[in-house]
Order: C-alpha cells, then structure tokens, then sequence
C-alpha cells in the first residue's frame, strides 16, 4: 500500500450483512481526521488496522490532504478489495474550526469516492461507538485503547482503536440492525 504521508447523518443503504460467514467480503472502518484510523475486515477474514496521516506538507496546496486520501483509498480497494461497505465515525462536534475543516473535506471526499463506486457508507456516531466498545457513551481515549486491546489488537494511538470499535460494531450489529 503505498504511503500517505507522501495515513450526520449520511447514510446510503449498507445490505445486510452475513454475520456468520463475512469472510467473503471486504468492509472498511474509518475515524476521519489528520491523522485517520482505519480497520479493515479483508476477504480473506483477516482484519488490519493502523493509521494514515493526511498533514500537508511545507509546500502543498489546500487540497492535497484530500487528494492523497482519494488515492490511499483506491489503493486500499485495489489491494485490499473490492470494498463492500464503509462505516466511519459520525462526529457532530469539533474542537476547532480547522479539525471541523478538515473532517469535513476528508468526509466530502470518502463519500463521493463511495458514491463513484457505488460502495455504500454509513457514519456511526461517536457515543455508539463508544458505548459499544466500553459500556459508556462518553468513554475516554485511554478506555478505548484499551477496549482494542482487550480484542487483541495493538493500536497505536486513539484513532485506530477507533476505527477498530467501528468495524467490530458493523460487524457485530449487522451495520446496526441486529
């Protein structure tokens, strides 16, 4: 996969998802920022995550960030694919301007990519992933490190374990109709 760094409610319809046998499909699991947390559930069964930073560089322009997400994700569905379905974290509150910016320029550009393809996504908010991983719907960053970890995964920082909690709960819930 080639390097990154060179890392609401807008719901399309995701089909139902087989529980029991998933392995035959390949579903993605974002936490959208600067510094993106993904997990992904490969055809093959196997699940990854990690991180990908999207920070400009000295000397890029204002939508560079956006483009190299564009083409981390057709990597990802290259070699990773054909992507199924995407889930990511619906966040409604921001800190800052500029983090609001940038999640809504990384969403603009993960929805029209799905929409190009057809690939169906859906933003899950922020307390369901939370309560879902930890029991608590305001749980903090260490507890979610920890709820990763508990499912034997090593995440980095933050933004994977997010982005795992996302894809075990598509998984778990059906994509949230279980």
């Amino acid at each position: 996969m080639a390097d990154p760094t060179l890392a609401t409610s807008h719901r399309k319809a995701i089909p139902d998802l087989p529980v029991a046998h998933p392995a035959d499909r390949t579903f993605l699991a974002l936490d959208l920022g600067t510094t993106t947390g993904w997990a992904l559930h490969g055809a093959d069964g196997l699940i990854t995550s990690g991180t990908a930073s999207f920070r400009p560089g000295r000397y890029d322009g204002g939508g560079m960030r956006y483009l190299r997400f564009k083409n981390w994700l057709g990597e990802l569905d290259r070699l990773s694919g054909p992507v199924a379905a995407i889930w990511f974290e619906e966040v409604r509150r921001h800190a800052g301007t500029d983090a609001a910016h940038v999640y809504g320029g990384l969403m603009a550009t993960l929805t029209s990519w799905a929409e190009l393809r057809g690939v169906p996504y859906e933003g899950v908010p922020v307390g369901t992933i939370k309560r879902f991983a930890t029991g608590k719907g305001n749980a903090n960053k260490d507890a979610m490190i920890a709820a990763a970890r508990a499912r034997g995964f090593s995440p980095a920082d933050d933004n994977e374990a997010d982005a795992i909690a996302i894809l075990f709960w598509a998984l778990e819930t059906k994509g949230g109709v279980a």
